[in-house]
């Protein structure tokens, strides 16, 4: 069999026995499946690194990551909030259709479990022959629940479960897949196990002993979220003497709910939130260079991004450090600052070095989008579109007709963008104070200039896609629903 007959043999293999939602040039990809790995970091803003303007800290490793890859501008995180943000991402759904739509807590501890009945990325990249690590928080499904992350396709797990606990980053334990493991430099309210650092060691052991299987790796670190704590080690004074006067931030330090949830007090918070993000910049540093040292970075997907915009919590001011950049709002808002995040695409060989992409995407659009990679069909009346053709260059890339948020606390919000056009509308849990506004991000980003009053037809329009995209939860809802 000659050499040509040979290849095209192959083409036609790979082109038919890989189904897609989109086409695009398959072929092109490596034979042995790639390697995926998705890093959310906890409430970074769309500003917090310096490859998105950050000037009062440095983010080196992540600026040569966006270097040597892809900034992706306009992608928008799940949810304004952690819990329903990782359910879109591991749903494929928006926040209207997805299971969970709020941090609701179950007792002792965790959240409100994702259903066996869901299907999740994991468990349809496990199936596809993907070993599956999770390393960080998880927040969808209390211990042992059919929430659990053993339950819903992940191989490998080891962080916090439950994302209250997540707060106090000197923790008593974390959780192995099934078990317990207590840290015991942190007994008797000591500071000797940074939660982090235990789990990036878990993450680098994973990548290691999976260096030559093909594998799904989701990082849903714990930093920069409050509380503003951080080992007392040369870049913390660093960033003490850059920032020397700083106001006390007070907190739980003794007490029954001591490092249950409630933030540690932080004599120097801008310090310490500086130097919580240099410490996520080197994780990702050392993550890179391990698939380059193991020979895999070319064969091998890395998305970094955020769960949702800046918090304002344990001392943290978003304000000086313009962690939301240009944007307007923050964590539990639904304007840009609060869901549009940084996020940068890195694939050596198929994602273009120094590249941008303005495509509009989020977090539901990586379940199909992880399924054209892997070579497997996604399900039917998934939200989000793959975006792989947009990572590529190859291929035509489907444009969304709108995205689509809701939130369920503080009054209710829900938002709708379609094309430039923004609308978010308020005090959805009382017909009488309910608002409606709307914004033009091509002449506006900042949304600062309302046209609801001006343009009451567009504002209708999305008025109808909001109502169209809300389909009442059994556990979810806004006031009023039955």
């Amino acid at each position: 069999m000659s050499h040509k007959y040979f290849a095209l043999l192959l083409i036609i293999f790979v082109v038919f026995s890989c189904k897609q939602k989109q086409e695009t040039k398959i072929a092109t990809l490596p034979l042995k499946k790639p390697n995926i790995i998705f890093i959310v970091a906890d409430d970074l803003g769309y500003g917090d690194l310096g490859v998105f303007g950050q000037k009062h800290f440095a983010t080196p490793n992540l600026d040569r990551m966006a270097g040597e890859g892809m900034l992706l501008t306009q992608h928008y995180a799940g949810a304004t909030v952690c819990a329903p943000s990782r359910s879109a991402l591991m749903t494929g759904l928006h926040t209207g259709h997805t299971f969970v739509r709020g941090n609701k807590e179950v007792q002792p501890e965790g959240q409100y479990p994702l259903p066996d009945s869901i299907l999740t990325i994991a468990e349809v990249l496990r199936d596809a022959g993907y070993v599956t690590g999770a390393f960080g928080k998880w927040g969808l499904g209390a211990p042992k629940s059919e929430g659990d992350p053993n339950r819903q396709g992940i191989d490998n797990f080891f962080g916090y479960n439950c994302q209250r606990l997540a707060h106090n980053f000197y923790t008593e334990y974390l959780w192995e897949n099934q078990d317990t493991v207590f840290l015991e430099g942190n007994k008797n309210g000591a500071a000797g196990e940074y939660s982090h650092d235990v789990i990036h060691k878990k993450t680098m052991e994973f990548l290691e002993a999976n260096k030559d299987t093909t594998f799904f790796l989701f990082m849903p670190y714990t930093i920069p979220h409050a509380e503003l704590l951080v080992p007392e080690d040369e870049v913390f004074e660093k960033f003490k003497q850059q920032f020397p006067e700083d106001t006390l931030w007070e907190g739980t330090d003794d007490g029954p709910r001591y490092r249950k949830g409630p933030y540690g007090s932080q004599q120097n918070p801008k310090a310490a939130f500086a130097a919580m993000v240099t410490r996520l910049d080197q994780a990702v540093g050392e993550v890179l260079e391990k698939l380059n040292e193991y020979g895999i970075a070319e064969n091998t997907l890395v998305i970094f991004t955020s769960d949702n915009g800046p918090h304002q919590e344990g001392g943290a001011n978003p304000d000086f450090f313009d962690s939301n950049g240009i944007y307007r709002g923050y964590k539990r808002d639904l304007y840009e600052g609060g869901i549009r995040v940084p996020t940068i695409a890195w694939w050596p060989g198929n994602v273009k070095q120094g590249s941008t992409s303005g495509h509009i995407s989020a977090f539901w659009d990586f379940f199909p989008t992880a399924c054209e990679i892997a070579g497997v069909t996604p399900p039917e009346r998934l939200d989000g579109i793959s975006y792989l053709p947009a990572l590529t260059g190859e291929g035509d890339q489907t444009q969304h007709d709108f995205l689509y948020w809701e939130f369920h606390e503080r009054g209710g919000k829900q938002a709708v963008l379609q094309d430039n056009w923004k609308a978010v509308r308020l005090n959805v849990n009382d017909p009488e104070k309910t608002t409606l506004e709307l914004y033009d991000l091509s002449k506006d980003p900042g949304e600062q200039n309302n046209l609801a009053a001006t343009n009451p037809e567009k504002a209708l329009e999305l008025q109808k896609l909001m109502d169209i995209s809300h389909v009442p939860s059994p556990v979810f809802k806004f006031a009023g629903e039955r």
